[in-house]
């Protein structure tokens, strides 16, 4: 009888825990749902009132005019490019960092850069955004004798501190992760410690670095209020030197004072909704593409 009551005391202890990890587990998927929905049912009707070619191809937004017009093409294409930009400068560098962190630094240094690491990870996005107005916005501005610095090069540059963290730590943890017998059996066979690195160490931790790149995504085209202090907010086509205003500042700026019901603040819904689809499918196409090689050389 006291063995039954202790082994059924065990399957309720165990039986609990994953109910609460379920119970979690669908509150996420359904505050998606919920997201997904109300971006859809806030979002649609702008896009069929406007048209979805004219929304997504138009080059002029101005929504406050006495013609109002609703082109989201600048908007896109800034986002893009700023993302890209900042990946571009950003995962070299963060990957690089992990790899020297993880593989060669001493471990005092390694210790104040992670430290550093850190700091830069719990900094708030407007105090990157107030440094980036006051150093970097006129340092542009002098480089290259512009009215204002505040342009696209400004954004991607603060992408790019403001990713670091993201990929630093997460492809930190990956590298430390990677079995030492691995490294070992590289050295062994003659390989220098940089080759193996690159060549060993670096593709088995492929699927955690892919996931660090996927979180730098996320963080640099969701950002807006380091973007809206350092970009200009104007409505250009972009150019690195040119004063834009990305899709996350074109909501934050103006659903302020966008009125209830009015055209211009369902408009706004409907930017949200492209920008939620557009990280989804870019998720969806990072996790396919880069996850799913890493899983082939893995079963290689």
């Amino acid at each position: 009888m006291a063995l039954s009551r202790k082994k059924h005391g065990h399957q309720l202890a165990e039986t609990i825990p994953h109910i609460i990890f379920f119970i979690c587990g669908m509150m996420a998927v359904g505050f998606v749902l919920c997201i997904s929905i109300y971006l859809i049912i806030s979002g649609i009707p702008a896009i069929r009132q406007i048209g979805f070619v004219k929304f997504i191809s138009g080059t002029k937004w101005a929504s406050t005019a006495a013609e109002p017009s609703f082109g989201i093409l600048p908007f896109i294409l800034t986002s893009i490019y700023g993302t890209a930009g900042a990946m571009l400068l950003g995962v070299p560098i963060g990957l690089l960092t992990a790899v020297y962190l993880s593989k060669a630094a001493p471990k005092k240094i390694a210790f104040i850069v992670s430290q550093a690491v850190q700091l830069l990870a719990g900094i708030p996005s407007v105090v990157y955004g107030l440094v980036g107005m006051i150093v970097l916005v006129p340092a542009i501005a002098h480089t290259f004798h512009l009215s204002s610095g505040a342009t696209l090069l400004a954004a991607i540059l603060v992408l790019a501190i403001m990713i670091l963290p993201s990929i630093i730590n997460v492809s930190l943890t990956a590298l430390d992760a990677v079995p030492k017998e691995y490294e070992e059996a590289s050295l062994a066979l003659g390989a220098t410690e940089t080759e193996t690195y690159f060549h060993v160490s670096v593709p088995a931790a492929k699927s955690g670095i892919a996931a660090a790149i996927v979180l730098g995504v996320g963080r640099a085209i969701g950002e807006a209020m380091a973007i809206i202090m350092v970009s200009g907010n104007v409505a250009n086509m972009p150019g690195l030197l040119k004063s834009v205003r990305f899709m996350t500042t074109a909501i934050a700026s103006e659903m302020s004072y966008a009125a209830v019901g009015s055209l211009q603040r369902n408009a706004l819904f409907s930017i949200g909704l492209v920008l939620f689809l557009f990280i989804m499918i870019l998720n969806i196409f990072l996790n396919v593409v880069i996850k799913g090689k890493g899983g082939d050389s893995d079963e290689a």
